[in-house]
């Protein structure tokens, strides 16, 4: 006889081995494999049935295995970081199932090539060939914190030191563009006179990021034939704060005010120069009766919307005077004088917006007016204006009021249309006006309305694999005339954190107004300039590394030729290879680079008589910049070293008996050796109740005090050969900058501006 007790525990038992075997009878077992596109196994990969609790990993070789009590239609999903996720279809009925998934890797920003033929970009930390930052620019030996100078450190560009602009793969200096927020600046360098570079208008504080284009550039720029500098201003700041400097050449101050609920900020800066506590220390070979005089401001206000979309308003406004006299070169009884008296003003407006699903809008505006007024004389000894009845002397004697003025509307849309593969396409509008009057007795005025569409996307096959095509098409009422751009770009990754990136592209640019007219005749008709790029680059980089090489070629057409007549019949082409290293890793606290640059070129244009090496243009280039701070000393050591062979000169005049130009006269200059050097001490680092923060800058360009000579200039008969040369050999500069608000000590240490 069982007891009560004994008989429920049997029952008990009973009951609970029939319910666990009915359910190992009523489980499905699932069995797979999850590859990669590519049919690579995947481990890792997480297998769930959805709205259940049943799922599995799968292993080294891609094989899952899983047991479920469910029964009925369910979903079953595959997904993995970094891959798309895969669903099936599956009817659970306890009989087994095998189900294998395949995953396509997931384009992302994080991983995903892009395209670097021809660009270096700063500012994005997601792009692959971040460059030079705004403190990069401020930290350069010898670039005296100007954004020109600093970019001449770059493979690709040339060491000219008599004018101003980038001179870019056998390019003149007006064949680069400079654009802030999109939109094309018209005089983005101070005015000056002939044979003396300028600096740029705009700080390098005003931007968080650039894109130094050497070629192939996107669709969305047009009307340069060589490059472009794009230049993206700064959003809100990071908090309020006011700043003074004072220096050996200028004084200046401002302030920038950021709202307490950091939804909007205004500022304003000014700042003056004046040269003559500088020049009374070193001597110019000039001689300056009007020491150069320059006074800047500018403001800026800036207010994000409620979609995170962001408004910017930014002015400035400049005006400087100069006057100056040199020996003339056709008699040493003679002094050339020039006189320069400029007003600049520049408005942009911009309006960035996210529209919701996948839509982005870029909308701008910018206006521009520029007024030189331009004296040229012939004085005698005491200093006094001359004629001497010598018309080729005489002729010397100019007086040119130039006024320059362009409006800029630019619209553009931009489109996800698959992961982060994207479609933009948009629409800009040109109003250039230019009035010239030429010794108070001849006006010209050039008008004209330019309008250009344009297209382009960026399509992502794989992370590894990545298109970019696009078109512009433009028209110029000026020249009646109209074009289609087409370009593309192809990049590959092959390897970790290494690509590759080719590129092509067709580039127009209106000529230079100095080349389609003269002062005499009027107006000339011609048509587009043109030249089309082809690029291959490899690059490799790392948080703290750099490599790059890029090849390229450039054919050039239809550029402007002055005799018999103004025309488009000429050509030319460049090509070439560039190399750059930069690295913060080898050497402690050490942050270096070092640029090649190898460049074949010729054109046939202006007066020259045959295709010729532009005097612009030399087959080596090399620059190399390092910088280290010692923290001990508070101090940080800057050191540039720019090496260029020589630039051929010529003497190309007219000759009367074979009524055409000729050479009398030609060479190379010397090798260009230039060494800068800066430093900057900050007093109160690691004083951590500082309320004013101080940085001590100085520095110095050419420190082996080296001969530089740039060109060499003719007299009329060509027998008289002048050097073209710095108007000193070296410039000095000490300053004293600070700032209440912000403490931007570790940004100078940490190079993380």
């Amino acid at each position: 006889m069982f007891s009560n007790d004994d008989l429920m525990k049997k029952l008990v038992g009973i009951i609970t081995s029939v319910f666990l075997f009915s359910n190992v009878f009523a489980q499905t077992k699932i069995t797979g494999t999850v590859n990669d596109n590519k049919n690579k196994p995947l481990a890792g990969v997480s297998i769930s049935i959805l709205n259940t609790y049943d799922g599995a990993t799968s292993d080294v070789n891609g094989k899952f295995f899983m047991t479920t009590n469910e029964q009925g239609a369910f979903i079953i999903e595959a997904k993995m970081l970094g891959y798309k996720s895969a669903t099936q279809n599956i009817s659970l009925n306890k009989n087994e199932i095998k189900i294998d998934f395949i995953l396509k890797e997931e384009v992302s920003e994080l991983k995903a090539v892009t395209v670097t033929a021809g660009s270096f970009e700063a500012g994005d930390k997601k792009r692959v060939a971040t460059v030079l930052t705004a403190l990069d620019v401020y930290t350069t030996g010898g670039a005296n914190g100007d954004i020109t100078s600093a970019i001449k450190t770059l493979p690709g560009t040339q060491q000219v030191g008599e004018q101003e602009g980038l001179f870019v793969r056998g390019g003149a200096g007006y064949e680069t563009k400079q654009m802030i927020d999109g939109m094309v600046v018209n005089n983005p360098f101070y005015s000056g006179s002939p044979d003396i570079a300028t600096r740029g208008r705009f700080a390098p504080g005003l931007f968080k990021g650039n894109i130094f284009s050497t070629g192939g550039y996107s669709a969305l720029y047009g009307q340069a034939l060589s490059s472009v500098l794009l230049l993206e201003s700064i959003d809100l700041p990071n908090r309020s704060e006011a700043s003074a400097s004072i220096s050996s050449v200028f004084v200046g101050v401002g302030f920038q005010d950021l709202a307490k609920n950091k939804k909007y900020s205004y500022g304003i800066n000014y700042g003056y120069t004046n040269l003559v506590p500088y020049f009374s220390l070193v001597k110019q070979k000039p001689d300056y009766f009007l020491m150069p005089e320059f006074h800047n401001a500018d403001a800026n206000f800036r207010i994000k919307t409620k979609r995170g979309g962001m408004i910017k308003y930014y002015t400035n406004f400049s005006a400087n005077k100069m006057g100056l006299r040199n020996v003339d070169i056709d008699s040493s009884l003679l002094k050339d004088a020039f006189t320069l008296k400029n007003n600049f003003w520049y408005n942009n407006v911009s309006y960035r917006e996210n529209l919701g699903k996948g839509w982005k809008s870029l909308l701008g505006f910018s206006y521009s007016t520029n007024n030189d007024i331009i004296q040229t004389d012939i004085q005698n000894q005491n200093n006094q204006s001359v004629t001497t009845g010598i018309h080729y002397i005489d002729d010397k004697k100019i007086a040119l009021n130039s006024q320059q003025n362009l409006t800029v509307l630019r619209g553009v849309l931009e489109k996800r249309i698959s992961g982060i593969s994207t479609i933009r396409f948009g629409s800009e509008y040109w109003y250039s006006f230019n009035k010239y009057l030429y010794n108070n007795n001849f006006t010209s005025t050039i008008k004209d309305h330019y309008t250009a569409i344009f297209a382009e996307t960026d399509l992502y096959i794989t992370n590894q694999l990545a298109f970019k095509a696009g078109g512009r098409f433009e028209y110029s009422s000026m020249m009646k005339a109209g074009n289609i751009a087409p370009r593309l770009a192809l990049a590959y990754k092959t390897g970790n954190n290494a690509q590759m990136s080719i590129a092509f592209g067709e580039f127009y640019q209106k000529p230079e107004v100095l080349q389609i007219m003269n002062y005499k005749n009027g107006v000339h008709q011609t048509g587009y300039t043109k030249a089309t790029h082809y690029l291959i680059n490899y690059i490799k980089n790392t948080s703290l590394q750099t490599f790059r090489v890029e090849a390229f070629y450039k054919k050039y057409n239809n550029l402007i030729k002055i005799f018999p007549d103004t025309n488009n019949t000429g050509n030319g082409y460049a090509q070439g290879f560039e190399l750059f290293w930069r690295d913060k890793k080898t050497f402690k606290n050490i942050d270096y680079w070092i640029s090649y640059s190898y460049l074949d070129t010729k054109r046939d244009f202006l007066n020259y008589p045959t295709t010729l090496q532009p005097t612009f243009a030399t087959p080596h280039t090399l620059s190399v910049v390092t910088k280290t701070f010692v923290t001990k000393w508070k101090t940080g050591f800057n050191f540039t070293y720019n090496f260029a062979t020589g630039r051929p000169y010529y003497n190309i005049a007219f000759n009367n008996n074979t009524n055409k130009y000729e050479i009398f006269d030609e060479g190379k200059t010397i090798s260009l050796h230039n060494l800068g050097f800066s430093l900057n001490y900050l007093p109160n680092l690691g004083k951590q109740n500082a309320k004013t923060f101080i940085v001590l800058v100085a520095s110095i360009t050419n420190v082996l005090n080296s001969n530089l000579i740039y060109n060499y200039r003719y007299s009329y008969n060509g027998l008289n050969k002048v050097a073209v040369t710095p108007p000193a050999k070296q410039f000095f500069f000490i300053g004293c900058f600070l700032s209440w608000g912000v403490d931007k000590t570790q940004d100078a240490i940490n190079n993380n501006l």
